[in-house]
């Protein structure tokens, strides 16, 4: 009988139950001189080998299918001076008004977020905070709960620009350090395209030219996608069960191209998407294919965090038949791609529709991508972050990599 993993599982899920002890001393705090020269750890069937991740076109099947993150990481923090001098840290995470972050960065002279204030208990009434640098005169004021308006002169500069001008890399909270000018290209891919994320794609940042010219040689495929990464991607869970924790909404993007490769590689060869990003992309499209084929969707992807744990498993189509359902609305698209935003939440017990492996990073405890990384392995996974840990690998986001393989045909029930 086919497992159905039932809401209710999911969200009585003890997030105490996914951590591990990660000393201090092993989160990368600067990301190595060379991007390839990192350490990748791969298992396979329960094996766990050593290797680095020049070596990754190697390991890789010929006739696979890499998906990669091509969003690119925007200087969203902030950093204002109060009449005190006190420093208030604004980090945009968000237009304020709906829109997508591709028309909030063409905004001129003023525009509205959700941000993150740090330090706001200095941020005393209605009084504006004002920044100025390389020839940015630029305010921030309350315009409503967690809503900040910008404002800015020359008015004629873009937000995009104001941002990359007078921002900072939002290097996240573990790295205990101020953000330094390499970082603005370290903590982006070298095939970063869209601005939109506050997070890094961080299994990306190993790449190279060298190594992704290797794969291209070795008859291995690839197409990018998509995913700004929010803020909540680095965020340990705070709830001591998941029904209580509120999974982040992500913007993406899918060109009609890289889902027709992805249709045409079921069942031909592996897909391998880089990333949990990339990963929580490909299964929000069979979620969007699924609502599709149930009349429930509209024409741009929107998948809540409880969407795959309300279905029996023998009601829901097939890989095949969702992506088809994609297609078909894609094709008939002005601009030929998929459009949307995601809360998926991917816990052990979870089926997965695509991924054969996933190259990834080494996570927080107690994060959502770590319960992602146990649906992925199964119980397996601390076997091999025991591994990690004591064979020296470094971690999180400037940390080392992971090849994970699973078998296709694998589904481990939650426990």
């Amino acid at each position: 009988m086919p497992y159905d993993l039932r809401a209710v599982q999911a969200q009585d899920l003890a997030i105490a139950d996914f951590t591990y002890d990660l000393p201090q001393d092993r989160i990368a705090q600067q990301p190595l001189a060379e991007r390839d020269a990192s350490r990748l750890l791969m298992t396979r069937n329960g094996a766990i080998s050593d290797h680095v991740f020049r070596d990754l076109p190697a390991l890789l099947p010929t006739g696979s299918l890499l998906l990669l993150n091509d969003s690119r990481v925007v200087n969203a923090r902030l950093l204002f001076r109060n009449d005190t001098d006190a420093r208030i840290e604004v980090f945009c995470l968000e237009p304020g008004d709906g829109r997508t972050l591709e028309e909030a960065f063409g905004d001129l002279g003023a525009s509205s977020w959700y941000c993150l204030v740090g330090n706001a208990k200095r941020w005393k009434g209605d009084r504006p905070l004002m920044l100025q640098a390389d020839g940015i005169t630029l305010t921030a004021e309350r315009d409503g709960q967690d809503r900040i308006r910008l404002q800015w002169a020359p008015s004629e500069l873009p937000m995009g620009e104001v941002l990359a001008r007078v921002g900072h890399v939002p290097l996240p909270p573990y790295m205990d350090r101020p953000d330094e000018a390499s970082d603005k290209e370290r903590y982006n891919t070298v095939f970063a395209q869209h601005e939109g994320s506050v997070a890094a794609p961080t299994a990306s940042l190993h790449f190279s030219d060298a190594v992704l010219n290797a794969i291209k040689d070795r008859g291995i495929a690839s197409a990018t996608l998509t995913l700004h990464v929010g803020a909540g991607t680095f965020m340990p869970v705070k709830s001591e069960r998941m029904r209580d924790h509120p999974m982040h909404r992500e913007e993406l993007r899918i060109e009609r191209h890289a889902l027709e490769l992805l249709h045409a590689q079921l069942g031909q060869g592996a897909v391998i998407p880089v990333g949990t990003t990339a990963l929580r992309t490909l299964e929000s499209i069979y979620w969007h294919g699924v609502m599709l084929l149930q009349e429930r969707a509209g024409r741009t992807l929107a998948i809540d965090q409880w969407e795959p744990y309300s279905h029996e498993e023998a009601s829901l189509p097939s890989t095949q038949e969702a992506i088809q359902a994609v297609l078909a609305q894609v094709r008939n698209d002005p601009d030929e791609c998929l459009r949307g935003n995601t809360r998926l939440l991917i816990v052990p017990g979870y089926r997965f529709r695509f991924a054969d492996a996933l190259v990834t990073n080494f996570h927080q405890p107690q994060s959502t991508l770590l319960l992602l990384v146990a649906a992925f392995l199964g119980p397996d996974w601390r076997n091999v972050y025991q591994h990690a840990l004591s064979h020296g690998y470094r971690f999180l986001s400037y940390g080392d990599g992971s090849l994970l393989w699973r078998n296709r045909d694998q589904h481990i029930p939650l426990s």
